[in-house]
Protein backbone atom coordinates (compact mmCIF):
# COMPACT_ATOMS: atom_id res chain seq x y z
CA UNK A 1 0.00 0.00 0.00
CA UNK A 2 1.42 3.36 -1.04
CA UNK A 3 1.05 6.29 1.34
CA UNK A 4 0.53 9.86 0.24
CA UNK A 5 3.48 12.22 0.19
CA UNK A 6 2.08 13.98 3.26
CA UNK A 7 1.47 10.77 5.24
CA UNK A 8 4.82 10.76 7.06
CA UNK A 9 4.46 14.43 8.05
CA UNK A 10 0.86 13.92 9.18
CA UNK A 11 1.89 10.89 11.26
CA UNK A 12 4.77 12.88 12.79
CA UNK A 13 2.38 15.72 13.71
CA UNK A 14 -0.11 13.28 15.26
CA UNK A 15 2.73 11.69 17.22
CA UNK A 16 3.88 15.12 18.49
CA UNK A 17 0.38 16.17 19.56
CA UNK A 18 -0.37 12.83 21.21
CA UNK A 19 3.04 12.67 22.91
CA UNK A 20 2.61 16.20 24.25
CA UNK A 21 -0.77 15.35 25.77
CA UNK A 22 0.51 12.07 27.22
CA UNK A 23 3.62 13.74 28.62
CA UNK A 24 1.63 16.54 30.26
CA UNK A 25 -0.78 14.02 31.76
CA UNK A 26 1.60 11.33 33.02
CA UNK A 27 5.16 12.36 32.32
CA UNK A 28 7.31 11.84 29.27
CA UNK A 29 9.98 9.66 30.86
CA UNK A 30 7.44 7.17 32.17
CA UNK A 31 5.81 6.63 28.76
CA UNK A 32 7.59 4.14 26.52
CA UNK A 33 7.93 4.34 22.75
CA UNK A 34 5.37 1.54 22.34
CA UNK A 35 2.84 3.51 24.41
CA UNK A 36 3.46 6.68 22.45
CA UNK A 37 2.93 4.90 19.15
CA UNK A 38 -0.06 2.90 20.37
CA UNK A 39 -1.79 6.19 21.21
CA UNK A 40 -1.86 7.03 17.49
CA UNK A 41 -2.59 3.47 16.34
CA UNK A 42 0.89 2.40 15.21
CA UNK A 43 3.46 -0.11 16.38
CA UNK A 44 6.55 0.81 18.36
CA UNK A 45 8.81 -0.14 15.45
CA UNK A 46 7.34 2.61 13.28
CA UNK A 47 8.62 5.23 15.75
CA UNK A 48 12.12 5.25 14.28
CA UNK A 49 10.75 6.24 10.87
CA UNK A 50 9.91 9.58 12.49
CA UNK A 51 12.52 10.22 15.19
CA UNK A 52 16.05 8.87 15.74
CA UNK A 53 15.50 8.61 19.51
CA UNK A 54 13.05 9.31 22.29
CA UNK A 55 15.20 12.32 23.31
CA UNK A 56 14.74 13.77 19.82
CA UNK A 57 10.99 13.33 20.17
CA UNK A 58 11.07 15.02 23.59
CA UNK A 59 12.95 17.98 22.07
CA UNK A 60 10.25 18.30 19.42
CA UNK A 61 7.48 17.91 22.02
CA UNK A 62 9.01 20.74 24.06
CA UNK A 63 9.33 22.94 20.94
CA UNK A 64 5.76 22.17 19.88
CA UNK A 65 4.14 22.48 23.32
CA UNK A 66 5.95 25.63 24.41
CA UNK A 67 5.56 27.24 21.00
CA UNK A 68 1.81 26.65 21.08
CA UNK A 69 1.22 27.57 24.71
CA UNK A 70 -1.03 30.44 25.81
CA UNK A 71 2.06 32.38 26.89
CA UNK A 72 3.72 31.90 23.49
CA UNK A 73 0.65 33.13 21.63
CA UNK A 74 0.68 36.22 23.79
CA UNK A 75 4.39 36.83 23.16
CA UNK A 76 4.09 36.33 19.40
CA UNK A 77 1.31 38.90 19.07
CA UNK A 78 3.26 41.65 20.79
CA UNK A 79 0.98 42.29 23.72
CA UNK A 80 0.31 45.56 25.41
CA UNK A 81 -0.17 45.71 29.20
CA UNK A 82 -3.92 45.14 29.06
CA UNK A 83 -3.60 42.11 26.81
CA UNK A 84 -0.85 40.75 29.07
CA UNK A 85 -3.07 41.31 32.10
CA UNK A 86 -6.00 39.44 30.46
CA UNK A 87 -3.77 36.56 29.39
CA UNK A 88 -2.30 36.20 32.87
CA UNK A 89 -5.80 36.24 34.39
CA UNK A 90 -6.70 33.30 32.14
CA UNK A 91 -3.42 31.57 32.99
CA UNK A 92 -4.11 32.01 36.72
CA UNK A 93 -7.60 30.50 36.49
CA UNK A 94 -9.11 27.27 37.78
CA UNK A 95 -9.97 26.32 34.20
CA UNK A 96 -6.28 26.44 33.23
CA UNK A 97 -5.19 24.82 36.48
CA UNK A 98 -7.47 21.83 35.84
CA UNK A 99 -6.57 21.53 32.14
CA UNK A 100 -3.22 19.78 32.42
CA UNK A 101 -3.29 18.26 28.93
CA UNK A 102 -4.49 21.38 27.14
CA UNK A 103 -2.70 23.98 29.23
CA UNK A 104 0.82 25.30 29.43
CA UNK A 105 3.50 22.61 29.25
CA UNK A 106 5.92 24.25 31.69
CA UNK A 107 4.17 23.24 34.93
CA UNK A 108 3.77 19.53 34.12
CA UNK A 109 7.03 19.10 32.17
CA UNK A 110 9.38 21.55 33.90
CA UNK A 111 11.05 19.00 36.16
CA UNK A 112 11.47 16.53 33.30
CA UNK A 113 12.93 19.25 31.10
CA UNK A 114 15.39 20.13 33.89
CA UNK A 115 16.56 16.48 33.99
CA UNK A 116 16.64 16.04 30.21
CA UNK A 117 19.52 16.05 27.78
CA UNK A 118 21.04 19.44 26.90
CA UNK A 119 19.21 19.65 23.56
CA UNK A 120 15.86 19.53 25.36
CA UNK A 121 16.88 22.16 27.92
CA UNK A 122 18.32 24.36 25.17
CA UNK A 123 14.98 24.24 23.32
CA UNK A 124 13.12 25.22 26.50
CA UNK A 125 15.63 27.98 27.21
CA UNK A 126 15.29 29.34 23.68
CA UNK A 127 11.54 29.60 24.10
CA UNK A 128 11.72 31.09 27.61
CA UNK A 129 14.25 33.71 26.48
CA UNK A 130 11.92 34.71 23.62
CA UNK A 131 8.99 34.94 26.03
CA UNK A 132 11.09 36.98 28.43
CA UNK A 133 12.16 39.36 25.67
CA UNK A 134 8.55 39.94 24.59
CA UNK A 135 7.37 40.55 28.15
CA UNK A 136 10.39 42.75 28.91
CA UNK A 137 9.48 44.94 25.96
CA UNK A 138 5.86 45.20 27.10
CA UNK A 139 6.75 45.82 30.74
CA UNK A 140 9.90 47.86 30.06
CA UNK A 141 11.52 45.88 32.87
CA UNK A 142 13.60 42.70 32.40
CA UNK A 143 13.55 41.68 36.05
CA UNK A 144 9.79 42.07 36.34
CA UNK A 145 9.34 39.91 33.24
CA UNK A 146 11.31 37.02 34.81
CA UNK A 147 9.50 37.49 38.11
CA UNK A 148 6.04 37.35 36.50
CA UNK A 149 6.91 34.29 34.40
CA UNK A 150 8.13 32.53 37.54
CA UNK A 151 5.17 33.68 39.63
CA UNK A 152 2.60 32.44 37.13
CA UNK A 153 4.23 29.08 36.43
CA UNK A 154 4.91 28.54 40.13
CA UNK A 155 1.32 29.31 41.04
CA UNK A 156 0.07 26.68 38.60
CA UNK A 157 2.56 24.10 39.88
CA UNK A 158 1.63 24.71 43.52
CA UNK A 159 -2.06 24.93 42.67
CA UNK A 160 -1.96 21.49 41.06
CA UNK A 161 -0.36 20.10 44.21
CA UNK A 162 -3.35 21.16 46.30
CA UNK A 163 -6.30 18.84 46.87
CA UNK A 164 -9.00 21.37 47.65
CA UNK A 165 -10.43 23.63 44.98
CA UNK A 166 -11.15 26.33 47.54
CA UNK A 167 -7.46 26.49 48.52
CA UNK A 168 -6.47 26.39 44.85
CA UNK A 169 -8.74 29.39 44.27
CA UNK A 170 -7.17 31.27 47.20
CA UNK A 171 -3.70 30.65 45.76
CA UNK A 172 -4.71 31.77 42.27
CA UNK A 173 -6.41 34.89 43.60
CA UNK A 174 -3.34 35.80 45.66
CA UNK A 175 -1.11 35.29 42.62
CA UNK A 176 -3.45 37.37 40.44
CA UNK A 177 -3.43 40.12 43.06
CA UNK A 178 0.38 40.07 43.09
CA UNK A 179 0.52 40.23 39.28
CA UNK A 180 -2.00 43.07 39.11
CA UNK A 181 -0.15 45.04 41.76
CA UNK A 182 3.18 44.54 39.96
CA UNK A 183 1.66 45.67 36.66
CA UNK A 184 0.02 48.71 38.28
CA UNK A 185 3.18 49.79 40.12
CA UNK A 186 5.28 49.64 36.95
CA UNK A 187 3.20 52.19 35.00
Amino acid sequence: MRYSVDHKQQTREKLLASSGALAKRGGFASTGVAGLMKAIGLTGGAFYNHFPSKDDLFTEVVRHELGNSPLARLASKGADRQRLRRCLAQYLSLAHLHNTEGGCAIPPLGVEIARAEPQVREEAEHWLVQLHAAWSKTLEDEQLAWALISQCVGAVVVGRMLASESVQQQLLQASQHFVDRALDEKR
